[in-house]
């Protein structure tokens, strides 16, 4: 097949799509393929590379595709109108860093990038997380009903506005597992909203990490504004460059499941026996993979949540 193309859903033209498109060598496309499948599971890849034209005619064979350079592949995603396009892009930028992609190139068509900035504001409004944390946009004005903790948050262009399935069902553990004064570690910041909930919830030192040095840049913004002074974040690849002075009594770690299981053996040694790691990022087909790790690998599953078609997961020491 010339174009391994499957596009599913109605693109017809009474609703305004946008297309995101992503090029990556073509021994990539497999993760890029996963990473592009928690955006939408309808998908367009285009793979040239297979074509024969021993057993072709060329000239049935559009140019173009004669032409197309073999050591690549894209995947594309189509969004209706509803969808934040800077949402969507700010979290496959966050994962192709974490998953260590080669150069992704990332191209909107129906969308000027310039718009970005501002046009996504539209889809970010105060949203209630669980029974005490309410995300609120920094332009945003909001009353607090009592017992409400307020996070002011601007993401710009970092993953992370409290929107995401991944992003609320660890929102939702932490209600559950925060303890006054915990030490917690967030393994892929993004905005730094994790850190700054626990940090509301009443933990004491949090430490926050990502392989992104916009989003760390953004992050410490973000805990600069809120007025918290128990949270630093700086770069580091997973858990590479993170401060190991004590054990963590709650980590975080809303990244993606081939992440999660390559952080699985080497996240022990930050934990003591009544650690707390919340897991997310997991989309349900990859949920046995993550749990199957979890526990060859001397853990437990503690709790799980699911939302949409994604996993959370608690998890302690067995």
């Amino acid at each position: 097949m010339i174009d391994q193309d499957y596009v599913c859903g109605d693109y017809g033209s009474e609703t305004q799509w946008t297309q995101i498109r992503v090029t990556v060598k073509l021994e990539e496309l497999d993760s890029l393929t996963a990473i592009m499948s928690m955006v939408s599971n309808n998908l367009q890849i285009e793979d040239y590379s297979d074509i024969d034209l021993k057993t072709c005619y060329g000239d049935l064979i559009d140019e173009s595709i004669l032409n197309a350079d073999k050591t690549v592949a894209s995947v594309s995603v189509y969004l209706p109108a509803e969808r934040s396009v800077a949402e969507c892009v700010s979290f496959l930028k966050e994962r192709f860093a974490t998953v260590g992609l080669t150069d992704p190139k990332l191209e909107t068509v129906g969308v000027n990038e310039e718009d970005w900035a501002n046009s996504w504001k539209a889809y970010y409004k105060p949203i209630k997380i669980g029974e005490r944390l309410v995300i609120v946009p920094a332009w945003e004005k909001y009353t607090p009903s009592e017992g409400e903790l307020i996070v002011r948050m601007d993401p710009g262009m970092a993953f992370g506005t409290g929107t995401h399935e991944t992003t609320r069902l660890v929102i939702k553990l932490l209600e559950s597992y925060t303890k006054p004064g915990c030490r917690m570690l967030d393994v892929g910041t993004g905005s730094g909203i994790l850190a700054i909930c626990a940090s509301k919830l009443g933990a004491g030192e949090c430490r926050a990490y990502d392989i992104d040095p916009m989003a760390v840049r953004v992050a410490n913004e973000n805990i600069k504004d809120s007025g918290l002074k128990n949270i630093t974040c700086e770069v580091s690849d997973l858990l590479r460059h993170v401060d190991r002075s004590a054990k963590y009594d709650l980590i975080c770690a809303n990244i993606v499941a081939d992440i999660i299981i390559r952080m699985t053996p080497d996240v022990g040694e930050l934990m003591h026996e009544n650690t707390v790691l919340l897991a997310s990022g997991i989309i349900m087909e990859r949920s046995e993979d993550v749990i199957e790790c979890f526990e060859s690998n001397g853990f437990r599953i503690v709790e799980k949540l699911v939302d949409n078609g994604w996993c959370g997961l608690a998890v302690m020491k067995k």
